[in-house]
């Protein structure tokens, strides 16, 4: 079940030979998919694709990379952010793989959460809901949903200097596009503050006139899926842990565990598994020997129903965000965004 994602990573980022004739066999593909990725952009900048409008003010979260930055719990902050301030948004999601939507409903359960391969529609849906500002979540590339801001997530836990576009590397855009962005995000988890320096100066250079602030994404509580019980984390120091992540960057979870003392026995799966009930009685026979089932709440969501009783209970962390820096700029564009409804 690794054995693609560790395939596609060694593709990605590998600095041996395979790895590298590889990358130039798919060059040509990569000019190719960089030349439709412009010509879409400019017929939008142009106006000769349209963007539809609704009638609420719209912010979008997305990222310029294949794969996880942080856009669930970040766009799920964001909505309770809102409602902090009296609105009353949506969630708007293509809804892949179920399980992104689950979790933005475990995380905001008084918050509409629609699920539309056409986001516009989606939108539209979420207006009859009554919602008077909408987040579309992992969105930036599509344009044809229009928005009042963008959010975009640069991950600094996975962050390179060399920055390949798809198939030769993870980038759906290239770094440049970030200059469309109302606000760029930074996030991480396990990677150090000179990481995300790294990231910052790229941005400067690449999207100089774009405001950048900085988010720890960091696991909370744990909880029982069984029984709802909580347990601080402290528990999990010197703990044995069979950790579960069906995520897009599964390596900053089990870092994130190590850091907390934790001795971790990672099983990580390519994201949006689908796990089974054969793969929730291995999982459980393996954790036998250990004192924890730790899984993400992404995971949990799917793993519940099939996670046999006699195991003992799954636990799981949801990720606790944390504002390191800027945050007077996302208030500002919340308030901005606010402003346009009244």
């Amino acid at each position: 079940m690794t054995d693609a994602r560790a395939a596609l990573a060694d593709l990605w980022t590998g600095r041996g030979k395979r790895a590298r004739v590889s990358r130039a066999i798919l060059s040509p593909l990569t000019r190719v998919y960089g030349a439709v990725v412009r010509g879409r952009g400019l017929l939008y900048d142009r106006g000769l694709l349209k963007a539809h409008d609704v009638s609420v003010p719209v912010v979008s979260v997305g990222n310029l990379t294949v794969g996880g930055t942080g856009k669930t719990p970040v766009a799920a902050w964001l909505a309770r952010q809102l409602v902090e301030r009296g609105a009353n948004p949506a969630v708007v999601l293509r809804g892949y793989g179920g399980d992104e939507t689950l979790v933005h409903q475990r995380l905001n359960e008084s918050i509409s959460v629609i699920a539309c391969p056409d986001r516009v529609r989606g939108m539209r849906d979420a207006i009859a809901e009554a919602a008077d500002i909408i987040i579309l979540d992992d969105a930036f590339q599509h344009r044809r949903a229009a928005r009042d801001a963008d959010i975009v997530l640069i991950d600094a836990d996975t962050w390179t200097e060399g920055r390949r576009l798809l198939p030769a590397g993870p980038w759906r855009e290239p770094l440049t596009a970030a200059r469309r962005a109302s606000l760029i995000i930074v996030t991480r988890k396990a990677a150090s503050h000179d990481a995300v320096d790294a990231v910052k100066r790229a941005l400067s250079a690449a999207a100089p006139r774009v405001v950048v602030t900085t988010v720890s994404l960091a696991p909370g509580e744990l909880r029982s899926t069984a029984t709802g019980q909580t347990m601080p984390l402290h528990a999990l120091e010197g703990a044995d842990v069979t950790a579960i992540a069906a995520i897009a960057n599964p390596v900053a979870f089990f870092r994130q565990l190590t850091q907390l003392g934790a001795v971790v026995r990672p099983h990580a799966f390519p994201d949006h598994y689908a796990f089974t009930l054969r793969d929730a009685r291995r999982l459980a026979a393996s954790a036998l020997a250990s004192d924890f089932a730790v899984c993400t709440l992404k995971d949990a969501v799917k793993l519940e129903s099939f996670w046999p009783p006699e195991a003992g209970s799954l636990w799981y962390v949801s990720q606790r965000l944390k504002v390191e820096d800027g945050k007077q700029h996302i208030d500002r564009l919340l308030n901005d965004l606010l402003a346009l409804g009244q």
